[in-house]
């Protein structure tokens, strides 16, 4: 079966994505893959390097960003309240879509940035043209209000999400991180919700490092980043669960009880 990585962090997502462009294209390569794409959150710094040297080692490169989503407006910068934000995939179809991408990020610095540069629904409506839209990992406003036991808000989020970007636009993104308990939670209600909406599922598996044995090296980075003492167990840290660029078999095997997730990978990258 093909399948397509299509919420990757390279080393662009600083100190949080680990992979140099090169060593992520030859990995894609090495795993039998002929495209991915690249969803640094909230830059477009790797977006230039990207395609050109996927092109040139002939695979397709899908430019993307996991952008920041304002807790209500992006203008909005309340102490303890709008530092909190959701995630969101976007994904480049055409030029279109790439001209509005690059608006989007540059206006969530210029205009929203309050800790994490932001947009918000009004702006993404503005310019949602030739983009494909992923409801992201746990951090997504719709999991986010799964996890809440606010059903009928999620479902009308993603409704909401699925006008902006049109029919066909907007997937519900599953990933499979068993030591994460409320992925599975997660999972189920987007299942659900595709079933009664009729808005796709993907599969994914938000990669931040290439193999299984460099979570100790992307660790560093996020220690780092956060500058958290490596032996306090409330410190952020990804290494109870794989977030490594897994194998079209290792993806295969995961998602067998739902193949159609798979399938929709390759259904963005024809888009």
């Amino acid at each position: 079966m093909k399948f397509t990585h299509l919420h990757v962090h390279s080393h662009y997502s600083l100190l949080d994505g680990l992979p140099k462009i090169d060593e992520l294209l030859d990995y894609v390569k090495e795993s039998g893959m002929d495209s991915v794409a690249i969803t640094d959150h909230g830059v477009l710094y790797g977006a230039v390097e990207f395609f050109k040297k996927a092109t040139a080692k002939g695979i397709k490169p899908i430019i993307g960003c996991e952008v920041y989503m304002a807790f209500e407006s992006m203008t909005q910068m309340r102490p303890n309240i709008d530092d909190k934000r959701y995630h969101l995939i976007l994904l480049v179809k055409n030029e279109q879509g790439y001209q509005n991408l690059v608006k989007l990020v540059t206006r969530a610095h210029l205009e929203g940035f309050y800790y994490r540069p932001r947009i918000d629904e009004e702006l993404l409506q503005k310019h949602s043209e030739g983009l494909i839209g992923l409801s992201a990992c746990i951090q997504g406003r719709i999991p986010r209000l799964i996890l809440a036991k606010e059903a009928k808000k999620a479902e009308e989020t993603a409704l909401r999400y699925q006008e902006i970007f049109g029919k066909g636009n907007f997937y519900l993104e599953l990933q499979r991180h068993p030591h994460i308990s409320e992925q599975e939670k997660v999972n189920e209600g987007l299942i659900a919700m595709s079933k009664k909406t009729g808005i796709p599922l993907v599969a994914t598996n938000d990669s931040h490092y290439l193999r299984t044995d460099d979570a100790e090296a992307q660790d560093i980075l996020m220690l780092i980043n956060t500058g958290a003492d490596l032996d306090d167990p409330e410190r952020l840290s990804m290494k109870m669960d794989d977030f490594s660029l897994k194998t079209p078999q290792k993806m295969a095997e995961e998602f067998k009880d739902i193949p159609e997730a798979l399938e929709n990978t390759q259904k963005i990258v024809d888009s």
